[in-house]
């Protein structure tokens, strides 16, 4: 069983994918306009990561992600909003680490709790959008026309990359 403790490498691993997943949130392919954007993969580090490492150290880099994503792009009318809008759902993402055996179940599984946090925020804090429409359904709708083009971007560089990421077992014995 491999250990998940919080390592030096862990931890610059865990640097490394926050960093490239903010370069990748600045390529925007399409941007909401009330927030939200279609990027060139920015979730896949942190897939990528929390299934190389697991969920709990894919879940602390997902919230600082959350917390960078925050100071790039600020918009706060809560505490509770500014918690659902920026750590929570990016350390939803760290739940694909329990599926590092099936990784695009676990891309699923990571953008879902994602797409729930802001499902909820939009409906309770951003009503005044959905007009006559049920604020459920409008956030459901808003959140998922920029979610779901990125989870399909995200699940296809996660198939791809998957097979040369994944974490090889240490061997024992004496070092050559």
């Amino acid at each position: 069983m491999k250990s998940r403790s919080l390592t030096v490498a862990v931890l610059a691993e865990g640097g490394i994918a926050i960093a490239l997943s903010f370069v990748l949130s600045l390529i925007r392919l399409w941007h909401m306009p009330q927030g939200g954007s279609v990027t060139a993969g920015h979730m896949v580090p942190l897939i990528l990561f929390a299934l190389r490492r697991g969920p709990v150290p894919g879940m602390l880099a997902g919230l600082l992600m959350g917390l960078l994503t925050f100071f790039k792009d600020p918009y706060f009318l809560t505490p509770v909003q500014f918690l659902l809008d920026y750590p929570i759902p990016y350390a939803l993402l760290g739940l694909a680490g329990f599926f590092s055996r099936h990784p695009i179940a676990g891309t699923v599984v990571g953008v879902a709790g994602r797409f729930l946090s802001h499902v909820l925020s939009g409906a309770v804090f951003f009503a005044e959008y959905a007009g006559t429409q049920n604020p459920w359904i409008y956030s459901i709708i808003y959140n998922g026309s920029y979610l779901l083009p990125d989870l399909v971007i995200t699940a296809v560089l996660v198939a791809l990359l998957w097979p040369y990421l994944r974490l090889t077992p240490k061997t024992t014995g004496a070092p050559s």
